[in-house]
């Protein structure tokens, strides 16, 4: 799935799209605890989680996730922003819970990690 596709299934908002939002993504994981994400390897993933902070987007780098959803109406500042710009990774703001969003996107084909 492309980015804006993903973000239209959840009537979520594109905050940065990196490569012009054209990268796809095959495969999501939702999570709050950072310390799970950093045990996933997997490519073309998108991370859902509501702990908007600036350790969420260095963690999707160091675990190369390209894309990540902030649920819950979380929003993200201008300094998380340039961080994910700078490193690549696309953000999408949604106000639906964790359990809705990825449920929504599990229903349009997006495979879970496990």
């Amino acid at each position: 799935m492309k980015l804006q596709e993903i973000a239209n299934k959840i009537d979520g908002r594109v905050i940065t799209a990196t490569n012009n939002g054209s990268m796809t993504y095959d495969m999501a994981f939702a999570s709050d605890l950072m310390s799970d994400v950093l045990t996933l390897q997997n490519d073309n993933m998108v991370l859902i989680t509501g702990l908007a902070t600036l350790q969420t987007i260095r963690t999707a780098e160091m675990a190369d996730i390209n894309c990540i959803i902030f649920v819950r109406n979380k929003k993200v500042t201008a300094e998380m922003v340039k961080l994910a710009s700078d490193s690549g990774i696309d953000i999408i703001e949604c106000r639906y819970s964790m359990f809705r969003t990825s449920g929504l996107l599990f229903q349009s084909g997006l495979k879970p990690v496990y």
